[in-house]
């Protein structure tokens, strides 16, 4: 078992990746803990349940985007509260980003706080959602725009939980491993770029190295900035008009890697034509991310509409949006103040780049 550090002024936690680690879960409840709750999908549990040891009650999550909502939490809250909670209580949140989301949130809200395990099952929440204590729920105005930081205990990834993932799914986390390799680390972009084979495959050394590699970075980075007020915002490249396609598409069409690895190709371009970025280089971003591919089809979606939902994005800041750009591989830079016909511009030829995958 690898252990990444997190160091924050509210909590300091591991992250742990190991195959079967799930079943070292008890060693991580506090002392003195009192009932303890599973938030959780049906599918989920009856996929991984009995890899756990009992638990007090478990809260079933209808998952999906679009339950993804104030009022879900409001009703688990309630739930909590019907089966004995309250403060000495422990919260297990079982599933993929949009359980941790939600169970962080729904955590750091009951009782004005509880603490939170946080036990990732898709590999997107494995090596981003879980790590880092950003949680929260959508508005009809956008992606998690209602939230709170609330740091876990402990972050649990075990890889052979991936074996019954469908294929989309896996390819979705790896487009946000990809993010990882751009903005930080040229050594994983490039095992990427030239192990896509094994990577696709889900061979073991191969998934286990780039799991770790894509953790450690969100550990170091949430541990420089945990409340994304400088170096943090980096996690956002890809983000920012991906959020809006999924806000545009009513979080139906696409799942969060499909619409980051759509914001990549846009911010890629976007990077090119505003000059921090050499387009040889960018063709090599372009390229690893069709590898992945293909991207679900951006048929009659308006980017005269994506651009407008930009002004309601969390990195928009004084009614001025903020992207994050490469500058090579393994580094990048927030910019704003782009002129909004070179970012429609960009924008359409990410329609073309991902019609292209």
């Amino acid at each position: 078992m690898q252990r990444f550090s997190v160091t924050t002024p509210q909590r300091d936690y591991d992250a742990c990746v190991g195959r079967g680690v799930l079943s070292q879960i008890q060693d991580f409840v506090p002392p003195k803990t009192g009932k303890i709750f599973v938030l959780t999908t049906r599918d989920v549990w009856e996929l991984h349940g009995s890899k756990f040891p009992p638990f007090d009650h478990v809260l079933y999550f209808r998952g999906g985007e679009e339950n993804k909502r104030l009022a879900e939490v409001e009703a688990l809250a309630e739930e909590m509260v019907q089966h004995g909670a309250d403060r000495s209580s422990l919260l297990v949140a079982v599933g993929g980003g949009i359980v941790t989301d939600i169970g962080g949130f729904l955590a750091a809200s009951f009782m004005r706080g509880i603490p939170v395990i946080q036990v990732p099952t898709t590999l997107l929440a494995q090596v981003d959602a879980a790590v880092g204590g950003k949680t929260g729920v959508n508005l009809v105005a956008g992606k998690n725009l209602f939230g709170a930081f609330h740091q876990p205990l402990v972050v649990l990834v075990d890889p052979q939980v991936l074996g019954t993932l469908p294929e989309r799914e896996y390819r979705a986390g790896l487009y946000e491993i990809i993010k990882g390799g751009v903005i930080r680390d040229a050594a994983l972009f490039e095992f990427l770029e030239s192990h896509s084979e094994e990577v696709l495959a889900q061979q073991p050394d191969a998934v286990d190295r780039i799991i770790a590699d894509k953790v450690r970075i969100k550990c170091e980075v949430v541990t420089a900035d945990e409340r994304e007020g400088d170096l943090r915002r980096i996690l956002n490249f890809g983000h920012t008009i991906g959020h809006a396609l999924e806000a545009e598409t009513l979080y139906k069409r696409f799942l969060h890697g499909e619409a980051v690895a759509y914001g990549m190709h846009a911010a890629t371009d976007l990077a090119v034509r505003v000059g921090t970025l050499d387009a040889a280089v960018g063709e090599r971003i372009h390229r690893v991310v069709k590898m992945y591919g293909p991207i679900p089809s951006m048929d009659g979606i308006s980017a005269q509409n994506l651009l407008g939902r930009l002004a309601s994005d969390k990195k928009t800041i004084q009614g001025k949006v903020h992207f994050v750009l490469p500058t090579e591989i393994g580094a990048v830079r927030v910019q704003s103040g782009i002129d909004p016909t070179v970012i429609l511009q960009s924008i359409l030829a990410g329609f073309e780049r991902a019609a292209a995958a």
